[in-house]
């Protein structure tokens, strides 16, 4: 089995968001059924267009990874989303953690969104983000199904320790994934080094628990090594006007906390870093790479 290589970049970040409504997070799951999706009231296209003009405003072009239920719901979300330069990736049909699905039942899930996505915009998805960062060295057959069905990289781990979540020991940076048929590329979420301990930093509900500076650190270690970190946001969390869901004490708080402070942190950090999409990236960086890739057209 071939090591794992590391990717040269320079310092520009990656932008991602997780396209999905407020009420499809996982902790919502013994409360809202999926069954009953359809009849809570929606939100996604208010909060993609806030931050398609969020950023708009910064000039930064990102990854959308984009939940299939979503996109067939509300295809014009992804259209915007894409006529605005922005690439879309994969998030998967039902956010179903990886770690909950058989083989075949993950392979449905990134066969059906990708061709959805494609067929929407009139591109090619290359991108795969699993719901939850639910790739882990449990479920590893998600790489290979994903370069199977035309995926060219993940952005699912996770290399910190989480209860649910989390590949401690996976490299911290971006890197090539060897799989039994060829390569995929890999770009893990953003963490921050404290002594011997790994943080996690990237954004989302990171950024509204933990104090600002966290996230500033992890971007400017990232900037020093000249490697880019990736963030990621849901569109839900520059919405605090949200409706609330009665729910536990605990994931009350991991929901709501922050989300006032959410837009200014973001203007911030944009306004601090520069951002890309994982495909800008790639068009930067990857004659750096010494494996062969299959190309978008190919994949599509």
């Amino acid at each position: 089995m071939p090591r794992e290589r590391q990717v040269t970049t320079s310092t520009a970040h990656i932008f991602t968001v997780d396209v999905e409504e407020y009420f499809q997070v996982h902790a919502f799951e013994g409360v809202i059924r999926r069954s009953e999706w359809p009849a809570v009231p929606s939100r996604v296209a208010r909060n993609v267009d806030v931050l398609l003009d969020l950023l708009a405003e910064h000039d930064v072009i990102g990854t959308f990874f984009v939940l299939g239920w979503v996109a067939d719901r509300h295809p014009h979300v992804i259209r915007r989303i894409a006529d605005a330069g922005h690439e879309i990736a994969s998030h998967g049909w039902w956010h179903y953690r990886v770690t909950a699905l058989q083989p075949e039942e993950f392979r449905e899930e990134v066969r059906s969104s990708k061709a959805l996505l494609e067929d929407i915009t009139g591109h090619p998805v290359s991108g795969y983000r699993a719901p939850s960062f639910s790739i882990t060295p449990d479920c590893q057959f998600a790489f290979d199904i994903l370069l199977e069905e035309g995926y060219l990289y993940d952005s699912s781990v996770f290399p910190i320790w989480r209860p649910n979540y989390g590949w401690p020991g996976a490299p911290p940076i971006p890197h090539v994934k060897p799989c039994a048929n060829g390569s995929l590329l890999e770009f893990p979420l953003a963490t921050s080094l404290w002594g011997p301990f790994r943080i996690p930093a990237a954004g989302g509900g990171y950024m509204r628990q933990f104090p600002f500076s966290l996230v500033q650190r992890a971007f400017r270690e990232h900037s020093v090594q000249g490697i880019p970190g990736v963030f990621y946001v849901h569109p839900w969390e520059l919405d605090p006007e949200q409706p609330r869901i009665r729910v536990g004490p605990l994931t009350r708080l991991r929901h709501y906390r922050g989300l006032k402070n959410s837009r200014s942190h973001l203007q911030r950090l944009l306004t601090e870093f520069k951002f890309t999409s994982v495909s800008g990236r790639l068009s930067e960086g990857r004659v750096r790479l010494d494996v062969d890739l299959p190309t978008p057209s190919a994949a599509s």
